[in-house]
């Protein structure tokens, strides 16, 4: 499969961002460009025009492509509820309400074959994927049956390019420390490296990305200045409220997305680890 995977050190990175900018660049390119994440723990869904429900995030993704909106870009959503009980939504139906716990011993293996099959649809369809990760992929505690990260990765077969968010600090020991705890297959995925959020001049980092790189030996794509935006976050850690469904401001947001990722990202590169054309020095 052509396409790659944006995963963050953290939650709240700005992946969702990325991804609904390079969906929207790649599609102005000429490409036939789909957004994916393989499994959500959202309560923020919309329902798609055939009635099926779906992350928001990925719904916006698809629109910011000129699509429409399809399951198969999210086939998994975790909506959790009180009493530590989550509804499990399997390509846009529900299927069971359990105990948060239990979806990875009952359900692990049900998912893996939804993902792939989603996967599989989407490859038929598009030129490029762009994959979104899940908050780390590196907590391990959870790692063995993480579906959403590296899994998903490897299922695809497509690079991976780590973000990291420099707005909170500790964005170097974040990336040495996720690559560290990577496997060494996974961490022979990881392409490339992303800052993001940064405040200040973005040419005051070259030292900070001159430092990445000879230590990771992983190039840096881009350093992204912090840009405020009105787009719908999934994640857990937003506070953001819900705001007005504007099509015309959507579009508006969608465009300025991708023009200030497209300024600051070394898009040639990415293109060329995307068809396979480099290789992490």
């Amino acid at each position: 499969m052509r396409g790659v995977m944006i995963q963050g050190t953290a939650s709240n990175v700005g992946k969702s961002l990325l991804t609904t900018a390079l969906c929207r660049l790649f599609a102005e390119k000429g490409y036939g460009a789909a957004p994916f994440k393989a499994q959500n723990m959202s309560n923020r869904t919309i329902q798609t025009e055939d009635g099926k429900e779906m992350s928001v995030a990925q719904a916006q993704q698809a629109e910011a492509a000129g699509l429409t909106p399809s399951v198969c870009m999210n086939p998994i959503v975790l909506k959790p509820s009180g009493d530590h009980r989550t509804e499990v939504i399997f390509m846009g139906d529900t299927i069971s309400t359990i105990n948060g716990s239990d979806y990875q011993k009952s359900w692990h293996n049900e998912a893996k074959q939804t993902i792939q099959s989603a996967l599989k649809q989407l490859e038929k369809q598009f030129d490029f994927i762009f994959l979104e990760g899940a908050g780390s992929p590196v907590e391990m505690n959870l790692k063995a049956r993480d579906l959403a990260n590296m899994a998903a990765a490897e299922m695809a077969d497509v690079p991976v390019i780590l973000t990291a968010d420099i707005d909170r600090g500790g964005a170097f020991a974040s990336i040495v420390g996720t690559l560290a705890l990577l496997g060494q297959g996974e961490r022979q995925r990881v392409k490339g490296l992303i800052i993001n959020k940064f405040h200040g001049d973005v040419t005051s980092f070259a030292s900070g990305s001159e430092w990445l790189e000879a230590y990771t030996g992983v190039p840096v794509l881009g350093v992204i200045p912090h840009i405020e935006h009105n787009l719908l976050e999934e994640d857990s850690l937003s506070t953001q409220e819900v705001p007005a469904d504007n099509e015309v401001e959507k579009e508006a947001t969608y465009e300025k997305l991708a023009r200030h990722v497209e300024k600051h990202l070394d898009s040639r590169k990415l293109l060329n680890i995307m068809l396979g054309e480099t290789h992490a020095h």
